[in-house]
């Protein structure tokens, strides 16, 4: 199914006039790390651009202060650097959560592996596993089968074969085979986005060669995890936010080329989308 702007129209929730933030999600994003700060701030605000109530924004101590100065919108929390000690401050957060997005400017290090795996095994909720979240994976897979919540991976084409992906020039049924090996929703980047349960699949015709550039992922790992937050059904949520996404892409293009145009542009874009 090739999905279209009348789609996004029909599942987004209504908001009623007594609503309160706590009707529209509480996402726990899981990002960043030293060097890799762009990564959680952009996550963040996709969360918040497209509707999410509240996003606590959990990012290691050591870029604390720089993540607590570039936002004011998202809960930014402080996480031990120890690994052990991290883990158990997330858990703690797990209960008031809709939602989790892990894997963002991580790292690929046995502290994201520890931490990914806890998410998975620890949350019933539905969880977004994106970039170095997806890259830790490679030959722990297994970790993603028989989950009580559902399992959303994000992966470009590198990542895909690295979570055991076979590309045969199929790409829709390539993305499908992947999904029923892991038992989670795929989301396969790249021109035509193909988004699949192993079973039902959309295809995403928006987007442009302008959104090849850092950042822009982190933003629609964001946008997925705040339309589960806003109950949508996961499949949709993801096929959704691939089509909000590539929709900013495209109005940005339109507007100021696809030379130079930056993440932070379809942030700003995300909100005329959607109203």
């Amino acid at each position: 199914m090739e999905l279209q702007f009348e789609d996004i129209q029909k599942i987004l929730p209504d908001r009623a006039p007594d609503s309160h933030k706590g009707d529209f999600g509480r996402l726990l994003l899981l990002c960043g790390s030293r060097g890799y700060t762009g990564a959680a701030a952009l996550a963040a605000m996709g969360a918040l651009r497209s509707g999410a109530g509240l996003v606590y924004l959990a990012v290691p101590e050591s870029i604390y202060a720089i993540e607590a100065v570039k936002l004011n919108e998202p809960i930014v929390l402080p996480i031990p650097e120890n690994t052990e000690e991290a883990i158990d401050a997330i858990v703690k957060l797990f209960p008031k959560m809709d939602a989790v997005l892990v894997g963002p400017g991580m790292g690929c290090n046995d502290r994201t592996f520890a931490i990914v795996k806890t998410v998975l095994k620890c949350f019933d909720g539905p969880v977004v596993v994106d970039a170095d979240g997806i890259n830790v994976l490679e030959g722990h897979i297994d970790i993603l089968r028989g989950r009580t919540g559902t399992t959303i991976l994000t992966p470009h084409e590198g990542e895909f074969c690295r979570l055991g992906g076979t590309r045969t020039g199929d790409k829709v049924q390539d993305a499908k085979a992947l999904a029923v090996n892991t038992q989670s929703i795929v989301l396969l980047k790249g021109n035509r986005t193909v988004i699949t349960d192993g079973e039902n699949h959309y295809i995403n015709p928006t987007g442009n060669p302008g959104m090849a550039v850092g950042g822009s992922g982190d933003v629609l790992a964001g946008v997925i995890t705040a339309l589960l937050g806003q109950g949508i059904a996961p499949l949709e949520a993801a096929a959704y936010g691939a089509w909000l996404h590539g929709a900013a892409g495209d109005v940005c293009a339109k507007e100021i080329g696809q030379y130079g145009m930056l993440p932070t542009d379809m942030l700003k874009v995300l909100p005329r989308l959607l109203k």
